[in-house]
C-alpha cells in the first residue's frame, strides 16, 4: 500500500472511532445536515432569482419550520387519540378475530388455530403494556434527572440553529472540501461525489415526496370512506412505502382486518382496494416518473439492511446516516466493477490488446 493509502484507512478508522465516542451528541448535527441537504437546491433557486443567500436561507428555513411545526400540531393530537382508541379497541379486536375469523379458518384448513392465537393474543398485550411501563419510566426518569432531559431539550433547540449555518454555508464548505483534495484525484473524487448526490437528491428528496404523497392519500381516501384509525394507517403505509409494495402490502391488509371488524360485511374491503388502487396508480403514472426517475439505485433488500445495521450499530444516528452511507459505498462499488471489468484481472486479453495497439503506436511513429 501507498502511503496515501495508509493514511486514508487510518483517517477512516479514525473517523469511525470518533463517531462512535461521540455518538450521543451527533444526532442534532446529523439531522441538521439532512435538512440542510434538503434545502439546498431550493436555497439555491432562490438565489439565483435575485434574493441574497441570508435571505434565500431565511426564507427556506422559515417554511421548513412552518412545515415541520405545522405538521406536529395538526397531526400529533390527531394520531395520539387514534393510538389510544387502538389500545383501548385491541381486546374486542382479539374477541372477534377469536369468535369470527378462527371458526372460518378451521372450517377451511382442518387446523385448530386457538392455543397458537391465544399465545399471539397475551404476547401483543403483554408488549403493550410493557410499553406503556417503558413509557413512564422514560418519563419518571427524565424528571429525576433534570441535567439529562436538559441536554435533550437542548438538543432539539440545537437542530434549527446548526440548519441555519450549514444551510448558509452550504456551498462555501462544498468548495472548500473540493479545494482541499489533491489535484490529480480532484476530478474523478467530484465525479463520483456528483454521481452520489444524484442517487442521495432522487432517494432523499424524491423518496421522502412520494412517501408523503402516498400516506395523504392512504389517511384521506381511508377516512373518507369512514375507516376507523384511517390517519394512523395511511401514515404507517407511506412509511412503509420505503420499500416497493411494502407500503401497500402493509395498509391493506391493516385496512382490511379493522373494516371487516368495523362493519362486520366484506363490501367495505371495495373502498378499502379503490383507495389503495388510486395510490397505485398515483405513484406508477404520476409520482414515480415525476420525483424519482431512474437515478435512485438502491436495491430495497439493501435499504432494509443499511437501516437495521445503522440503527445496531449506532442507534438513531445510525438510522440518520444508513441510507447516505449506503447510498455513497453503491457509487464506490460500482464505480470498483466498472474498473474491474476494464482490468486485465477481469480479461487478460485485454493486456494483448493494449499492447498490440501500443506496437501500432509505435510502428506508425
Amino acid at each position: 500500500m501507498t502511503k496515501l493509502q495508509i493514511w486514508s484507512v487510518l483517517g477512516v478508522a479514525l473517523a469511525v472511532w470518533l463517531m462512535i465516542l461521540l455518538e450521543p451528541i451527533l444526532m442534532p448535527f446529523f439531522v441538521s445536515m439532512i435538512l440542510a441537504y434538503l434545502g439546498d437546491p431550493v436555497t439555491d433557486w432562490l438565489e439565483a432569482r435575485g434574493l441574497s443567500r441570508r435571505l434565500a436561507v431565511s426564507v427556506v428555513f422559515l417554511l421548513l419550520g412552518i412545515v415541520i411545526v405545522g405538521g406536529i400540531l395538526i397531526l400529533m393530537p390527531i394520531l395520539g387519540r387514534q393510538i389510544v382508541q387502538l389500545i383501548e379497541a385491541l381486546p374486542s379486536m382479539f374477541n372477534w378475530m377469536q369468535v369470527t375469523i378462527l371458526p372460518e379458518l378451521q372450517s377451511l384448513t382442518g387446523i385448530d388455530f386457538t392455543a397458537d392465537f391465544d399465545q399471539l393474543r397475551n404476547a401483543l398485550m403483554a408488549n403493550w403494556r410493557e410499553t406503556g411501563s417503558y413509557a413512564g419510566a422514560f418519563l419518571a426518569k427524565a424528571s429525576r434527572s433534570g441535567l439529562a432531559f436538559a441536554v435533550w431539550v437542548g438538543n432539539l433547540a440545537l437542530i434549527p440553529v446548526v440548519t441555519f449555518y450549514l444551510l448558509l454555508d452550504w456551498d462555501r464548505i462544498k468548495g472548500y472540501l473540493r479545494d482541499m483534495l489533491p489535484r490529480h484525484i480532484e476530478p474523478r473524487v467530484t465525479s463520483l461525489t456528483t454521481e452520489c448526490d444524484e442517487v442521495l437528491s432522487a432517494f432523499l428528496r424524491g423518496q421522502l415526496l412520494v412517501m408523503l404523497s402516498l400516506g395523504v392519500i392512504y389517511a384521506v381516501g381511508l377516512s373518507v370512506i369512514g375507516l376507523h384509525f384511517g390517519l394512523l394507517i395511511g401514515v404507517m403505509a407511506g412509511l412503509a412505502s420505503i420499500v416497493p409494495y411494502l407500503g401497500v402490502i402493509v395498509g391493506v391488509v391493516t385496512a382490511a382486518v379493522v373494516a371487516f371488524f368495523q362493519f362486520d360485511t366484506w363490501l367495505p374491503l371495495i373502498g378499502v382496494l379503490v383507495v389503495f388502487g388510486i395510490g397505485q396508480i398515483a405513484e406508477s403514472t404520476v409520482l414515480q416518473p415525476l420525483l424519482l426517475g431512474d437515478k435512485i439505485g438502491l436495491h430495497p433488500v439493501a435499504v432494509i439492511f443499511a437501516v437495521l445495521a445503522g440503527g445496531q450499530l449506532f442507534g438513531f444516528t445510525g438510522i440518520l446516516l444508513a441510507l447516505p452511507v449506503a447510498a455513497v459505498i453503491m457509487v464506490l462499488l460500482r464505480y470498483v466493477y466498472n474498473r474491474y471489468r476494464g482490468s486485465q484481472l477481469y480479461d487478460r486479453s485485454r493486456s494483448g490488446e493494449l499492447s498490440g495497439n501500443q506496437s501500432q503506436e509505435d510502428g506508425s511513429a
